[in-house]
């Protein structure tokens, strides 16, 4: 068994795959930054998990659940020593939009189906991961995921405003829904937006002191204290069930079909924003990082996620750099966050009169980043097609809220159509050298675009009818498939049956095995000679 991690090939087994960092001189150090860093990630990771889990439709214990169990189980294999896994607002919502399809938000239903979604998007990530395919990921273009991620950044605002204004909204499309709420004043709870409005100033200021200030766990501290004395009447938290929750197998996984497709997008969707932060952290450190052995992390957090009374999570890139900034050394730090979060676990009762306001506001600031209009429009500078895909599936993520995941496919599907459509297109510039006629394709030479070459080769041929000779140069061209090939094949011996002498050059290296087959015998390399 051979499977790569951390710079080196492991090839004694998965108990050499799974192994933690050997003690020597700066072990003890190292353990210390670690337990220091996790438990720094800890007081954000707790709070946000509770703010998370109402996102996605579910009680708020059910993030604490995810946060306990999910970091743990990632920590046991995982390539990135920084990633922090565990709830997050994109899969938050993503769960929200494929789970209200058939149950209730807020229901047991609802959380036994987000918990069977969870292992299924587990599922995924770990037959992706063994079978080497964590690189699939990256299908999701950039314009897609821009699109994606501002429309979803807006969704969720949208969705905590009348958490942020001490009201409550009407399932379905979040954008109506805070439409509905700003319109009517009269709903508004005041206190519970003295409260919003303080969170989101201490976060604000603390983000100016320092990134290791721990603003979210401070706000959620003074807001339970004045919530608690001040006889706060606003929505709150709530009573939650301490201790660790029930674990078992007997979940409604008859909905399995149903909830595939949502799972395999949620999977890779997921999937994007950790690859990106723990490529980045790989690159500025210059260490290795194994995008399989990733997604094989993330899958087995999942799994223990859903099974433990979750649901679905992923990186999350903000305390990914607060773990980096306090210090951590290996991925023991996820395994420490995680201990810390299940040390909460008994402690919830110390929830129950937290304001729903500060969790709406602590979603608002962390999200607020994702919103990228600047990038949208510098996408239109860059590219028009692409820029048309961007905005496109910006609009569709909006217009199909909550089903956010159905935006998702569509925007793939865009993508691929005008990838498709740029590359149906060869252009063929064509110049005369006496009775010599040179053609220089350009573009990408395969089944698709190969009825083109050949109509454009014969109309060419027809307006050169003085032509004794041909020459087609081949450097412009990209891959060349099979049909590219006999297209191309096709053409010559049409100019060759019609008196022409025909001859390649310039083929390109990527070509040259396919073309050199289809017109044997090649006299040299890089040029091909026909004659009649």
């Amino acid at each position: 068994m051979s499977i790569p991690g951390g710079g080196e090939r492991v090839r004694h087994g998965i108990g050499r795959f799974v192994r933690w960092p050997r003690r020597g001189s700066g072990w003890a150090t190292s353990l210390s930054r670690d337990v220091v860093a996790g438990v720094s990630v800890a007081f954000v990771l707790v709070p946000q998990s509770l703010a998370y889990a109402q996102l996605a439709g579910l009680p708020a214990e059910h993030g604490l659940y995810s946060a306990a169990f999910a970091p743990i189980a990632a920590a046991v294999i995982a390539s990135s020593p920084y990633l922090q896994t565990g709830p997050t607002a994109i899969t938050s919502l993503l769960v929200l939009g494929a789970v209200s399809a058939h149950a209730p938000a807020g229901t047991a239903e609802f959380a036994q189906l987000a918990a069977v979604l969870a292992v299924l998007v587990g599922g995924w990530r770990l037959l992706l991961g063994f079978v080497r395919g964590g690189p699939l990921a990256y299908l999701l273009s950039q314009p897609v995921l821009l699109g994606f991620t501002t429309a979803t950044g807006l969704l969720i605002i949208c969705a905590q405003l009348p958490a942020v204004l001490g009201t409550s909204a009407a399932d379905g499309n979040p954008l109506l829904g805070a439409l509905a709420v700003i319109t009517d004043p009269a709903s508004w709870h005041w206190g519970a937006v003295l409260f919003a409005l303080a969170a989101v100033a201490v976060m604000l200021l603390g983000r100016r002191i320092s990134p290791l200030f721990p603003a979210v766990l401070l706000i959620t501290i003074i807001a339970i204290v004045v919530s608690a004395i001040a006889g706060y009447s606003g929505p709150t938290v709530g009573r939650l069930p301490a201790g660790l929750p029930e674990f078992t197998l007997l979940l409604p996984w008859d909905k399995v079909p149903a909830l595939l497709v949502p799972s395999l997008i949620i999977a890779l969707v997921g999937f994007a924003e950790p690859s990106a932060i723990a490529r980045r952290y790989a690159a500025a450190d210059r260490h290795n990082w194994d995008p399989n052995r990733e997604m094989i992390s993330q899958g087995l957090a999942n799994v223990a996620a859903g099974l433990g009374g979750g649901y679905a999570v992923g990186g999350s890139f903000s305390r990914t750099a607060l773990n980096r900034l306090a210090g951590a050394r290996t991925r023991l730090s996820g395994a420490v966050s995680g201990v810390a979060a299940l040390a909460f676990l008994p402690l919830t009762g110390l929830f129950e009169s937290l304001p729903t306001a500060v969790l709406g506001a602590i979603v608002i600031v962390a999200v607020a980043p994702l919103v990228h209009p600047r990038s949208m429009w510098n996408l239109w500078t860059f590219t028009r097609p692409q820029a048309v895909v961007g905005l496109l599936t910006f609009v569709l993520t909006l217009a199909l809220a909550p089903r956010v995941e159905r935006a998702v496919l569509l925007g793939i599907g865009l993508a691929i159509a005008v990838h498709l459509w740029r590359e149906l297109h060869i252009t063929v510039p064509h110049w005369t050298e006496g009775d010599t006629l040179h053609l220089r394709p350009r573009g990408v030479l395969y089944f698709a675009s190969a009825p083109a070459l050949e109509e454009t080769f014969t109309r060419l041929l027809a307006e050169h009818v003085d032509a004794r000779a041909l020459v087609v140069h081949c450097e412009g061209l990209g891959r060349v498939d099979l049909t590219g090939a006999l297209a191309l094949k096709a053409v010559l011996d049409d100019a060759a049956a019609a008196g022409i002498e025909t001859e390649l050059r310039e083929v390109p290296p990527q070509a040259q095995a396919v073309i050199s087959r289809v017109l044997q015998p090649p006299p040299g390399p890089g040029r091909l000679r026909r004659s009649s």
